[in-house]
């Protein structure tokens, strides 16, 4: 026994010696890195990159370096880095005497629907929509099951985008809404009939206009592609009696000529808009149509919903909006402001990856869990995934319905831009809610003479 404690104690004097050693080292390492730091002059000193990463940005540094290593564009994934203009600067006014809020024991109606003037408007329990996001060209068979299975257990509508036709996806669906590319790859009639909405893709927020489909000569001969402005109206007449009155939609990006373009879609007889600000994400685009087209949501949703009310069409031609929206609030604020309804994008692959991810990290990043080709998406649980994006969507709805009651009203189609205050100048004037502090004018200290 003396023997084995002995041996325990001596062992537990060399650990600590070592540790000794190497807090001794570490010290010496740290005092001899300082001082090096303190004391190179700039051009020697590796202190430089705090300087140089400050002005450009770490980002700005890392993409150089992929330009630099192959002579290609680059293909960002998720959206651009850039911090646009967002719903941040409005608050909601609380419900407290003048008018009361309500308990959460009161039902919220929060029912939506897409094309209420088209023959087979589309119901749905919540304005939150699962947005376009395309089999191979963005994401896996699996992902595209939990987007579909996810829809349907939260009571909403998923969205094909603009690649290849899954039919387990339609099966998935309780409600499918079908994209229809400007280039009709992958669609038949006898596809498109089984929509439960039809939407047209000229562009997303994240890619502008930029993204279409190289092979024409693919496209089937009952199909009308859209290559001009012209197009329009009689592909929309034609979705509409394909689709056997189900609504038809035009998605597209907000941008500068906003008003023209919609009076082109209204002009078509559209049943709802898509409109998409440059806060969105894409599995991949160019760095400089993420970063440099298009105008943020918050301010092309504005200009929509006044140019829809001049034409007389406000919640009769449908307003979806999407683009950077994170969280309910920022969704009940957008739908204060006008909107009828929401594609969320991003985040339902947050949700629906959940703890999944770890079979990503850390060796990987958690996309390669969602998208086509990636080294984990065979990994991917899709009945368990939907059923976490189910739980999101509801939770999110959920919320929204807290603060419906909050303002003292009891269904979100009572909820408007009058709930709202703004907390800065800028976001007042974009949005025409008042500010919550006065203007004042300053005036200018003129010396008095003598």
């Amino acid at each position: 026994m003396s023997s084995t404690k002995s041996k325990l104690l001596a062992g537990a004097a060399g650990v600590a010696g070592g540790l000794v050693a190497l807090r001794f080292l570490a010290s010496q390492i740290v005092r001899q890195s300082t001082k090096v730091l303190m004391t190179d002059p700039y051009v020697e000193n590796l202190s430089e990159l705090l300087s140089a990463t400050k002005r450009t940005g770490v980002q700005t540094i890392l993409e150089t370096n992929l330009r630099a290593q192959k002579a290609q564009v680059l293909q960002r994934p998720l959206g651009s880095p850039r911090r646009f203009m967002d719903f941040d600067g409005l608050m909601f006014v609380s419900a407290h005497l003048d008018r009361q809020p309500l308990p959460h024991t009161t039902a919220v109606n929060t029912e939506t629907t897409i094309g209420p003037k088209s023959k087979k408007p589309l119901t749905v329990s919540t304005p939150l929509l699962v947005s376009g996001m395309a089999y191979r060209k963005a994401l896996s068979d699996r992902t595209k099951y939990a987007l579909a299975l996810g829809s349907r257990l939260a009571g909403t509508a998923s969205n094909t985008g603009e690649g290849p036709f899954l039919p387990k996806e339609r099966e998935l669906a309780e409600r499918l809404i079908i994209q229809y590319p400007r280039i009709p790859l992958h669609r038949t009639v006898e596809i498109l009939a089984q929509a439960d909405a039809l939407e047209i893709q000229l562009g997303q927020g994240a890619s502008a206009g930029g993204a279409q489909a190289p092979y024409p000569h693919l496209v089937l001969p009952e199909l009308p592609p859209l290559r001009k402005s012209e197009d329009l109206p009689k592909i929309v007449r034609f979705l509409k009696q394909v689709g056997g009155g189900v609504p038809v939609g035009v998605k597209f990006s907000f941008t500068a000529n906003l008003e023209r373009e919609i009076d082109l879609c209204l002009d078509a007889e559209v049943d709802f808009l898509a409109l998409e600000g440059a806060n969105a994400a894409t599995a991949a685009a160019p760095p400089i149509l993420e970063d440099d087209f298009g105008l943020p949501t918050i301010m092309g949703l504005c200009r929509a919903v006044e140019h829809l009310k001049t034409r007389g069409v406000h919640n009769q031609v449908t307003l979806i909006v999407s683009g950077g929206f994170f969280s309910p609030g920022q969704c009940l604020k957008a739908l204060a402001l006008g909107a009828n309804a929401i594609y969320l994008g991003t985040m339902p692959l947050y949700a629906l990856s959940h703890t999944q991810t770890t079979k990503s990290i850390p060796w990987e990043p958690p996309s390669q869990l969602v998208v086509h080709g990636g080294k984990q998406s065979g990994r991917l649980n899709w009945k368990l995934a939907a059923r976490h994006l189910a739980n999101y969507l509801i939770s999110c709805t959920e919320e929204i319905k807290e603060g419906v009651r909050a303002l003292g009203k009891r269904a979100l189609h009572e909820v408007d831009a009058s709930d709202l205050v703004s907390l800065d100048e800028m976001t007042s004037q974009v949005t025409g809610t008042p500010l919550v502090y006065p203007r004042r004018t300053v005036r200018a200290l003129v010396p008095s003479k003598g």
